[in-house]
Formats: C-alpha cells, structure tokens, sequence
C-alpha cells in the first residue's frame, strides 16, 4: 500500500473552510426555506425542474445534478409527490423511465420562496465577494465540477 500524499498545511485549511462553509451556509439557507414550508433539498429539485422548459427532468438526471443517489433521489421524490409539490409521469418512449413534473403548487411554492431564498444567499455570500472573486469561484468550481468522476449515464452522455 503507498502512502498518501497528505495534504499540505495551505491546502488542510484551505479544504476544512471550504467544507465548513458548504455545511453552514446550507444549514442557513435550510432553516429560513423552512419558513416556506420546503426545505433546501425542496428547493433544489423545484428550481431543477422550473429551470426547464417544460418543467420535467427524468428521475436520474436530478439526481445527477444534485450528486443524489438513485435511492436519495426516488425517495426524496416520492415525498414531494406526497405533498404535490411534483409527480411522476410515465415516459412514452421508455417504459421503465420516469419525469418527474413539477405542479402548480410546486412552481408556487418555489415562487413564494424564491425572494426570500435569493435574499439569504445574496447577504450570507455575495455580499462578501468582489465581481472578480465571484468570477474566480465560479471557474474554479466548474473546473472541479467538470474533472469528477462521471456515475451517470447523463454525466458519460455530457462528456
């Protein structure tokens, strides 16, 4: 067995804030979403879905994007279906696939939420950040986002 390559002193810290400010920043964004009656994970597949056009994605690219499990996913959906936030609909073409749609209630949830959600991530990140250092995240995660390992058949599709 080779021994690692640990991670440098810079690096150590530099990894533990970022990991730190993912975790807080979602715990923040969580609790006031829940004002709304969703929570963070709500939100995600909600703004997912009305991201599209016809506001339907198939199950196992949401869970693609969003780096969920197939079981995650299903699971998550099926609660969503519960409250009629969403719903599953049968593919013509495939009849072992899913979309799942997003109701009216959905696209009002996510409406109703949406100022306020946009607020919080605005005062709790951007408020902090120049434009370039906003730049310089975005290019720095869509170079990490694209480098990881494909583990979906929308991810090999995109590559």
């Amino acid at each position: 067995m080779s021994t690692p390559t640990w991670l440098t002193p810079e690096e150590l810290a530099a990894w533990k804030h970022l990991s730190l400010l993912q975790l807080q920043l979602d715990a923040h964004l969580n609790r006031d979403l829940l004002n709304s009656g969703l929570s963070l994970q709500d939100y995600l597949v909600l703004a997912t879905l009305s991201d599209q056009a016809d506001g339907q994605r198939r199950l196992n690219e949401i869970g693609a994007e969003l780096g969920w499990e197939k079981s995650r996913v299903s699971h998550h959906i099926s609660r969503m279906c519960a409250r009629g936030l969403v719903e599953k609909v049968a593919c013509p073409t495939d009849q072992r696939g899913w979309f799942v749609s997003l109701t009216e209630a959905g696209r009002q949830a996510a409406t109703a939420a949406a100022p306020s959600h946009v607020a919080h991530v605005r005062a709790l990140f951007f408020d902090h950040l120049t434009s370039d250092e906003v730049n310089v995240i975005a290019e720095i995660s869509q170079r990490v986002l694209s480098s990881l390992p494909a583990t979906t058949a929308r991810d090999r599709v995109a590559k």
